[in-house]
């Protein structure tokens, strides 16, 4: 613990805003369980004010990981989005009287959470550019969904057999049976990344591997 300042210990020991907001109006998870760090933020934003009401997270890592993670929640919590926003890995780690040099990612972690839930929010409320949904922007979002067992995303893993975006409507087919054990959860993950956009008015998934021998 000698590499930790005595505000990284605190934060550890005694985290802020910690579990999850039920009826949360954005979410975001970062992360990779195969790394061994994960950070999943909920909001609750003032659609007036932009004011961030309500903030938690559900760290699944290490000291630095939980220490991050209190840390920004405290800093954003009563800010707008704007200047949350703002907030960059760097603050976070200097509000913690500093980072050993090989856990500062743990902020930018933390940092990316944060903004990736704001910009969900964001673009369900319509305060982002409207640029049309493309296959590359599909792609980008894909990426992001993970496999819970592996932590690799399902376009590394070639689960991502093909996709299509024609008229609203994104047809996904993955290389997995409906009956596989992470099937759901990948569902989800997909159309919590797509369902929001504002010109997609479907998400199709076609589970289209071979059941197995």
């Amino acid at each position: 613990m000698a590499l930790y300042s005595k505000k990284v210990i605190e934060h550890f020991k005694h985290p802020r805003n910690v579990g999850e907001i039920a009826d949360a109006d954005a979410a975001a998870m970062e992360g990779s369980p195969a790394c061994g760090d994960m950070l999943k933020i909920t909001l609750k934003i003032d659609e007036k004010t932009h004011v961030i009401t309500d903030i938690k997270f559900e760290s699944f890592g290490c000291a630095s990981n939980i220490a991050t993670a209190s840390i920004i929640t405290e800093m954003a919590k009563g800010r707008t989005i704007e200047e949350a926003e703002r907030i960059g890995w760097k603050q976070a780690a200097d509000e913690l009287d500093g980072l050993p040099p090989v856990k500062m990612h743990c902020a930018v972690l933390a940092v990316d959470a944060l903004k990736s839930a704001i910009e969900q929010w964001k673009e369900r409320h319509g305060l982002v550019e409207k640029e049309p949904t493309t296959p590359d922007k599909v792609l980008r979002k894909l990426r992001n969904v993970l496999n819970p067992l592996t932590g690799v995303s399902i376009v590394r893993m070639q689960l991502l057999l093909d996709f299509d975006v024609a008229d609203g409507i994104v047809t996904i087919d993955l290389d997995l049976t409906p009956e596989h054990k992470f099937a759901s959860h990948i569902s989800e993950e997909i159309h919590e990344k797509l369902d929001h956009l504002w010109d997609v008015k479907e998400v199709k998934i076609n589970f289209v591997g071979k059941p197995e021998v």
